[in-house]
Parts: C-alpha cells; sequence; structure tokens
C-alpha cells in the first residue's frame, strides 16, 4: 500500500466520504487514491473555499471537516479560512501537499516551513518525515481535532512518502494511546457548581460557539429546561451586541450568576469587565482548556468563585435535577423578551424608494418559513447584521468569532452537499459576494442549488459609515461600488438561475421561481444602506426585584 492510499483509507475508517478540495501537482497521489475507494472530491475554484466548506461541513454535520490543497501557495491561500475555523471551533483537518523529503534544505519546488505557519492557527500542525510516521500522525490529528475544545489540525504530506511503499497490505489498528482522554468529572466541583446555581435567582448559562452548532443546541436546549437556566450561545465577533440577541446586553448584569460553558472570556464580553458583566455577579468557568481557565482568573479576580476543567456540555449534564425549579419565571421570561427585542419597526425613508434592509431579511424569512428543513447562511458586514436579526432556521452559519467577510456561498454550497434536501439560504452584501462568487460554478457542477440573495446597497457600507462617522462626509473614499454590477448575471453565465429585485414582492416572486429553478441562484437585490442594527437600549428588557 502506497502512502498516499494509506492517508485515504484512514480517514474513509474515520467516516470521512467527501473531500474539499483544489488540485495541484503534489496532491495527486491522494487524488487518485480515492477512485477506488469512491471518495467524493468536491473541487473548488481557489484553496480559501475548500477551507471555508470544510469548515461548513463540520458545523453543519457534527463531523469531522477535510480540505485539501497542494504545497506553498496552495496552504497559503488557506490560511484566513484556517483562522475562521479556529474561531467557530470547527473540527477540520487540511491536508497540504508538501514537497519531498529528501529535497529538504536544496530549494526545492514550493518548499516552505508549512508547520511553522500554521501552527498559530490550528490545535496540531504536523509533517511526518518518513514513512512510518504518516499513520500516527494522521490519526493523532484527527483525534485533536475531535477533542474538546474542537478545532482544525493540519497535516502536511511531502510529496516522496505519498509515493513510498508502505509496507501494510491493510491498514494498520489505530493506536489507542494517541488518543486524548476524555477526562473524570470531579464529583465535587459539579456539587459546587449545583449548590452556586441553587442558590442563584437570575442565573445565566453562556456558551462558545459549539453551542450554537445544531447537533449541540438539543443538548443545550434539554438543559435549559431541566436546570430552568437560560442557556445563550454566543459565537457573533459582535458578542453581546450581536443583534441576533436582541437586548440581551442590558440583562447581564442583573444576572446573580453566570457560568461561562466553552465561553472564552474575551473582547466579546468586555474582557470581563463589571461594566459588562456586572460587578456583583458571582461567576463560574467551565472549560476544557487550562488557558481558558487562568485566563478568566487572571481577568476576573475575586469575582470568579469556580473553575471547572471539562467538557461544559457534560459537566452540565452532570447536574442532572433542576436547580431552585419554578423560581425563576419572571427572570426566564425577562430573558426571552430580551432575545426576542427587535426595536420598533422604523417608517420607511420617503427621501429612498429602495428597500430597507430590515424588509428585506423579513421578506426572506417568510419564504424560509415555508422551505423544506431551511439552512440560513449569513455573511459579514453592515448586512450580515440585519440579517442575523431579522432570519432564523433550525441550522444557521454566521461568518464567526473571527469577524472574516465572504465566505458566505462557499459555506451555503457545503451546508447543501451535507444536506441534499434542505433549502439553503445565503444572505451577503455586494461588498462580500466579490469574493468568492465564481463558486457558483462549483455549485453547478456539483448539483447543490443554494439561494443566494445579495443586498446591494452599491458600497462596503460598514467601512463607509466608519469614515462618515470619523472622518465627515467630505472625507469619503474607497467605497464604493458599481451600480453596473450584475452579479445574478454571473449566475446565469455560470449555468444557474439569475435574477433581480427592488421591491418585497419582486424579492418574494424572484426566491420563489429561484427554488422552482432547481438550480444555484443569485437575486441581486436593490437596497438602502443602513448601519446595523443595535437593540441594547439600556431598560427595555430590565426586569422588577
Amino acid at each position: 500500500m502506497l502512502g498516499s492510499h494509506l492517508i485515504i483509507h484512514a480517514l474513509h475508517r474515520r467516516g470521512v466520504r467527501t473531500i474539499f478540495s483544489l488540485s495541484g501537482n503534489q496532491i495527486m497521489p491522494l487524488y487518485d487514491a480515492c477512485i477506488d475507494l469512491g471518495m467524493r472530491i468536491v473541487h473548488v475554484r481557489h484553496e480559501a473555499s475548500a477551507v471555508f466548506m470544510a469548515d461548513a461541513w463540520a458545523q453543519v454535520t457534527g463531523e469531522l471537516g477535510v480540505a485539501m490543497v497542494t504545497a506553498a501557495p496552495g496552504i497559503t491561500n488557506g490560511l484566513a479560512p484556517l483562522y475562521s475555523a479556529s474561531q467557530a471551533e470547527s473540527p477540520v483537518l487540511l491536508i497540504s501537499g508538501d514537497s519531498s523529503v529528501s529535497e529538504d534544505g536544496s530549494g526545492a519546488f514550493q518548499e516552505l516551513d508549512q508547520v511553522s505557519i500554521t501552527t498559530p492557527l490550528t490545535k496540531l500542525s504536523l509533517r511526518p518525515t518518513k514513512v512510518e510516521e504518516l499513520y500516527p500522525a494522521l490519526d493523532k490529528a484527527v483525534d485533536e481535532a475531535l477533542s474538546p475544545r474542537r478545532g482544525p489540525v493540519h497535516l502536511a504530506l511531502p510529496f516522496d512518502l505519498l509515493l513510498a511503499e508502505t509496507g501494510f497490505a491493510n491498514l494498520p489498528e489505530p493506536n489507542a494511546s494517541t488518543r486524548p482522554a476524555s477526562g473524570e468529572l470531579d464529583p465535587g466541583n459539579i456539587r459546587k457548581l449545583a449548590s452556586l446555581l441553587s442558590d442563584s435567582k437570575q442565573p445565566l448559562i453562556l456558551t462558545g460557539p459549539t453551542g450554537a452548532r445544531a447537533h449541540k443546541r438539543t443538548l443545550y436546549r434539554s438543559l435549559e429546561e431541566v436546570l430552568d437556566i437560560p442557556v445563550i450561545p454566543m459565537e457573533s465577533p459582535r458578542g453581546l451586541k450581536d443583534p441576533s440577541l436582541g437586548s440581551l446586553i442590558d440583562l447581564i448584569p442583573q444576572a446573580d450568576v453566570l457560568v461561562l460553558a466553552g465561553k472564552c472570556l474575551d473582547f466579546t464580553l468586555g474582557f470581563g469587565r463589571s461594566s459588562v458583566l456586572g460587578a456583583t455577579a458571582r461567576i463560574a468557568a467551565v472549560d476544557p482548556d487550562p488557558q481558558m481557565l487562568n485566563r478568566a482568573r487572571r481577568l476576573l479576580g475575586e469575582r470568579l468563585v469556580l473553575t471547572i476543567q471539562a467538557e461544559p456540555g457534560a459537566a452540565l449534564a452532570a447536574l442532572g435535577v433542576p436547580l431552585a425549579p419554578g423560581k425563576r419565571g419572571t427572570w426566564r421570561a425577562a430573558v426571552d423578551q430580551a432575545l426576542k427585542y427587535r426595536g420598533a419597526q422604523t417608517a420607511e425613508d420617503p427621501a429612498t424608494s429602495k428597500l430597507t434592509p430590515r424588509l428585506l431579511c423579513e421578506t426572506v424569512q417568510a419564504f424560509i418559513r415555508t422551505a423544506v428543513d431551511p439552512i440560513l447562511i449569513c455573511d459579514g458586514g453592515e448586512f450580515g447584521q440585519w440579517a442575523q436579526a431579522f432570519c432564523e432556521a433550525p441550522t444557521r452559519i454566521i461568518n464567526g468569532m473571527s469577524g472574516a467577510i465572504g465566505a458566505g456561498i462557499c459555506y451555503a454550497i457545503a451546508a447543501k452537499i451535507a444536506k441534499p434536501t434542505s433549502t439553503v439560504v445565503v444572505l451577503m452584501g455586494d461588498g462580500t459576494a466579490g469574493f468568492h462568487l465564481m463558486e457558483l460554478d462549483t455549485a453547478v457542477r456539483e448539483d447543490a442549488p443554494i439561494i443566494a440573495v445579495i443586498g446591494n446597497d452599491l458600497r462596503w457600507n460598514a467601512e463607509h459609515l466608519i469614515q462618515l462617522r470619523t472622518y465627515g462626509a467630505d472625507r469619503l473614499i474607497g467605497c464604493e461600488l458599481a451600480a453596473s454590477a450584475r452579479y445574478h448575471d454571473v449566475a446565469t453565465a455560470l449555468g444557474g438561475f439569475g435574477a433581480t429585485a427592488e421591491s418585497a414582492e419582486s424579492l418574494g416572486s424572484a426566491l420563489r421561481r429561484a427554488s422552482e429553478s432547481k438550480a444555484p441562484a443569485c437575486i441581486n437585490v436593490a437596497m438602502a444602506g443602513e448601519p446595523a442594527p443595535v437593540f441594547g437600549t439600556n431598560g427595555s428588557s430590565s426586569i422588577s426585584h
């Protein structure tokens, strides 16, 4: 068995059936090995797209997402989405081809110290240098990606090792010693956490990005009912100002106990400052990463009353019984009201005939409500915040903690491939659409009929608003986009469906026609440029004591 076949057989045994990739010289042996096992290669138009798709696959399925790219320029093209996967806590395996070990230090074609580059972006980055290291390296990398806290790993595979004979006729048995220890829960710590929560009147549990995933949300919703405590997943770079959290930011200082259940203490929580989390709240941190527990100790000081190194879901599930049952009805109602709060409906601006972003999103949401098993993708930027505020679906992917933009189409394609019967809708601005619009070709080739809705305000609106606010209307530069751009015609030219819309009625019609077309679709919607919504109003969701 050649090294390339060993790698692909090992992935197959770990349940991998789909790989997102862009071809290149150093990974051709891996492509060849995929044929015998019927491994599906989703061949994309840019290496970054492959990594974004692997990230989305992991988010939607809960399984390992695999991307495969070639050496040097291939792997470096995939670095930005590798960072996004890290911040999203997505178990992604990035496989890259590499120059031959036998040519190390000789100026080989595309020779590059890949491991040094990817190590800051991954949980683990490895480059085997001997054929007998191939299988242990792959097994260790996959285990690490899937262990708490989940995240991306990288495996650089030298070309000569892929062509080398391994000496195996069959796949070797997994090395159990490489698997991370699951870790046992300390009963004493669980009792302390139960006591802390039982004594609380207004507790909140905040989870990190993993808690927002569809395969985890069922667990956390169940725990929310069992424990009678609101559980709030956080995955937006806007933190407590995330529009999809409504006016929750106003209630946070009123909580008497906060549990950071896998939620890293960082900029999204104001670094734990009392002005954000309140001065009197008792705080517990439950996290698999000791570095995150140490950070919480450093930033919170005496307000941190308990730390538990454990997988958060398991620790909370171990509590097992209602804590102060029936005593938090008023608190939970206030939290629910805050999460749903979206402010008053503003009147249409008579100075413009363009569709407002809110009405645009509400029109898309009306379509989503009628769709089969809908999946919602929200790209970043100002329009992305409107989408997060006014659109929802049982499964949702946003641009995530990294704050990166432009991945929306890639995410949508992977989601559709993972869930072929689902209706996948992606909302993006005209700026973010420019990053990977050519992946509509991939959608056509892979029979992945997504529906992309572009909110077109003819500019990079976030930066436009920053300039306007900071420097004034006479100092605007570099943010305008062309009114002549016909994004919908790109979809048509690539074999998909394209349409324009300028009103709620025409958008609703375009969405129905896009769905009926059974083809990848792009709807270009003329939209007014407005600042992202902010719903925290310092009192709109307060409760009486």
